[in-house]
């Protein structure tokens, strides 16, 4: 806390002085001349360290995160996000309300603009509960519009969302997803490298876009015009090496200049769940790396998945089991033999495929996967 509130002194540095001296206490500990001949190098931010002068008093923000039941994250923490942990530039603590688990290893963030179409808001909506369902873990930055669609729509499904703000957790912005902010809190987290009382001014959330994309394996774009935070995401996206998707729209429509702008450079398009899920599914089988994929792949840590296996068992879930061999039956029939809608039988079916416990295969055929 005390390093994060020292003027001057960014994330880089701070994380370059805890790995040269050993820890932030022997950083506060260090005396001028050692800062300078191994801290950082402009003076104002070295003067400010070296006479422990801080933004802020660090015990009474302690207190305050801990009064407002918010907590503070380090990169080393054991439930710091392993995602983030790899992008070129990670924040050096989060501020966390709500928790974060090692299932959003597996997760996907969906955002687009804040001025959406009623269309656009609708299959945000229904592609973030789609996937949710499937269990993955939607991410969004909080905004109106597409974000906000994307975390109602993990919320409908009974699923995680992590929603990552361009403020303090403190500020209640916007203020109209004050309902949705306490929604959040229960089913994901809201997250933030930002100060308690940090105003959500414009230089914030092009920092905030980075976080959400680095905390997914891809970034799908709903709707963005030419010029766009969305596409700043979707450009972080590629530079830390996550999946990017966009879904197209109206030829002439302002909105979808973006979305199309993304696909023509090789953006893949999606017009719904499967086509995400499709891209990431490599994603999600461990052994399968490759250097400089993410620690989710690298490490084969599909923690997620296990807590699935076990939830997949249920009534629904069996019979669908017990219908599956390896002969391909089609989605209609699966639900005609299980007695339940297509569509439940699709989710169910999705959700399965993702414990390797079913197969897809081309027209929506799926087989057993064991």
């Amino acid at each position: 806390m005390s390093l994060k509130l020292v003027p001057g002194l960014g994330d880089k540095t701070i994380l370059r002085l805890v790995e040269i001296f050993g820890s932030p206490e022997k950083v506060l500990a260090a005396g001028t001349k050692e800062l300078s001949l191994r801290g950082p190098s402009r003076d104002m931010a070295l003067g400010a360290l070296a006479a422990k002068k801080f933004a802020k008093d660090p015990q009474a923000e302690f207190l305050y995160l801990k009064k407002n039941g918010f907590r503070m994250v380090c990169r080393n923490d054991a439930d710091y996000p392993a995602n983030l942990f790899a992008i070129p530039d990670p924040p050096a603590v989060l501020f966390v309300s709500g928790e974060l688990l090692p299932r959003d290893l597996a997760a996907i963030a969906v955002v687009g603009s804040r001025f959406a179409s009623p269309a656009g808001v609708l299959f945000a909506e229904r592609l973030s509960s789609d996937l949710a369902s499937c269990g993955l873990t939607v991410v969004s930055g909080f905004a109106m519009g597409i974000d906000s669609a994307a975390h109602r729509g993990a919320l409908k499904a009974g699923g995680r969302t992590l929603a990552v703000l361009g403020c303090g957790l403190d500020i209640n912005y916007p203020s109209l997803n004050s309902d949705l902010r306490r929604r959040i809190g229960g089913n994901g987290g809201l997250l933030t490298e930002f100060v308690c009382g940090t105003p959500p001014s414009a230089g914030n959330f092009p920092a905030r876009n980075r976080i959400i994309s680095g905390l997914s394996l891809g970034v799908v774009v709903v709707e963005a015009a030419e010029r766009s935070g969305s596409l700043i995401t979707a450009r972080l996206a590629l530079e830390q090496g996550r999946e990017v998707f966009a879904v197209p729209g109206m030829a002439q429509s302002v909105r979808s200049k973006g979305t199309h702008k993304l696909i023509r450079q090789g953006a893949k398009l999606v017009e719904n769940a499967e086509d995400v899920l499709e891209e990431i599914r490599p994603l999600l089988q461990p052994g399968r790396s490759s250097p400089g994929e993410i620690p989710f792949c690298a490490t084969g840590a599909i923690e997620p998945f296990p807590q699935q296996q076990e939830e997949a068992r249920g009534p629904e879930e069996k019979t669908l089991l017990k219908i599956l061999d390896k002969i391909p039956k089609q989605i209609d029939q699966i639900a005609l033999e299980a007695g339940m809608p297509v569509q439940r039988a699709l989710a169910l079916l999705l959700e399965l495929e993702l414990t390797g416990l079913v197969a897809q295969l081309p027209g929506k055929y799926f087989i057993s996967g064991s």
